[in-house]
């Protein structure tokens, strides 16, 4: 759910960047960490710190913002 919420994230330059502003992530980052789980986490607790944004990647990937959320803190676990 992580990586699909990545490539939601990324089809929006500016939320890109906000994305990597806000996380602290560099491009390198995104690419060599995709299977970390602190890098995952990162990429759901931006959206999950953005309303706007998680009502919207939930709605893109079928699932609830709810459902985001928990995966985050589940990561984080």
């Amino acid at each position: 759910m992580a990586l699909e919420a990545l490539g939601w994230a990324l089809t929006d330059e500016k939320r890109a960047e906000r994305l990597l502003s806000l996380t602290g992530l560099t491009p390198d980052r995104l690419r060599h960490g995709l299977d970390d789980r602190s890098v995952q986490a990162a990429v759901l607790e931006f959206l999950a710190n953005y309303e706007p944004d998680l009502i919207a990647a939930a709605d893109a990937l079928n699932t609830t913002p709810e459902t985001l959320v928990a995966a985050a803190r589940e990561l984080n676990a």
